[in-house]
């Protein structure tokens, strides 16, 4: 604004034109433009260095130590693609990554037709519907750490509250659950549905912007529930499960923190907790090859980078947009 005021001022002398407006010089208005610029610049100097330091410059520094075998305690020597090669035939990494792959498999679907399906029944208007809406989406923002000691407990072959449940309804060998490499994975799965209540709110909100004109005009035409929400919801939905399927995909590749307190740092009974970025921590500060876990991390992200732009390329087939009709 002061930028502004002091370059009006120095238009105060300019010659009028014909019409009685001062003529302001081209030279005079860029002066104004780059003093503006530079004003923008130095407010924005702060964001810009946090990026940097912040931002830019880890994602540099380990695409370097990825090249390196860099560790806390010896000093690192440039081994270049070494660190991928090992990977190839490293089994640990295949089976964490095959870990990972199963489980976003399983679980993204699964949460995805789960949240949808919770949200049409919130989106009912039905007395004390709001309190229902609370306690669904409460999970979501509970402390992962207070999850996993929950389930861990309600898991608990012999004294937790899912196998008593399942022995009352007759059941008399319940499963080992995280005891048992096979069940120890859909386990995960399960404690997952836990907090599946943040996509249904995100789903609820995608419902609630529907025109109910929409439904108006499918009803005279003679369409039943189920056809309303084939041709009417279902279409209008779809940007919204665009971007609950693109958020699942990034947390479902990122799991951590949950396997790492219900298996231990080993990935639980027979590595069937050992996810990707469990063994990533594992080979970084467990075993101390931070250049080998930077490689590590880079392929995740060039995985997941290409899952991403595959889900992107599709969505064009199957999402609708609403200006795309008009």
């Amino acid at each position: 604004m002061l930028a502004g005021l002091t370059g009006r001022s120095r238009f105060r002398h300019l010659p009028r034109t014909a019409s009685g407006k001062r003529a302001t010089s081209g030279r005079a208005i860029g002066r104004v433009a780059k003093r503006e610029q530079r004003a923008a610049y130095l407010f924005l100097s702060p964001w810009i260095i946090g990026l940097v330091l912040f931002v830019v410059g880890p994602i540099v520094v380990s695409i370097v130590l990825s090249l390196t075998n860099y560790s806390i305690i010896f000093p690192s020597h440039w081994i270049g693609l070494q660190n991928y090669h090992t990977m190839l035939h490293d089994s640990i990494f295949w089976q964490s990554l095959a870990t990972t792959l199963t489980f976003v498999v399983y679980s993204v679907p699964l949460y995805l037709i789960v949240g949808l399906g919770l949200s049409l029944l919130l989106n009912m208007k039905r007395r004390g519907v709001n309190l229902f809406r609370t306690v669904i989406f409460l999970p979501y923002v509970i402390s992962g750490v207070a999850v996993a000691i929950l389930w861990s407990s309600l898991l608990n072959p012999q004294f937790g509250g899912v196998n008593w449940l399942l022995r009352h309804l007759g059941i008399a060998n319940p499963p080992l659950w995280l005891q048992s490499p096979t069940w120890a994975l859909p386990s995960v799965v399960l404690i997952g549905l836990w907090s599946v209540g943040g996509g249904a709110i995100i789903y609820l909100a995608g419902l609630q912007n529907i025109p109910a004109q929409l439904y108006e005009a499918a009803e005279v035409d003679g369409a039943g529930p189920w056809q309303r929400f084939r041709y009417v919801t279902f279409p209008m939905l779809t940007p919204t499960l665009l971007f609950v399927l693109l958020t699942g995909l990034v947390s479902a590749f990122q799991v951590f923190d949950i396997v790492y307190l219900l298996g231990g740092p080993m990935g639980g009974t027979g590595s069937a907790l050992n996810f990707y970025l469990l063994n990533l921590w594992t080979q970084g500060f467990g075993n101390g090859r931070l250049g080998y876990a930077s490689g590590l991390a880079w392929i995740l992200v060039l995985i997941s980078g290409i899952v991403i732009v595959a889900v992107f390329k599709g969505a064009s087939r199957w999402v609708y947009y609403e200006h795309e009709g008009n």
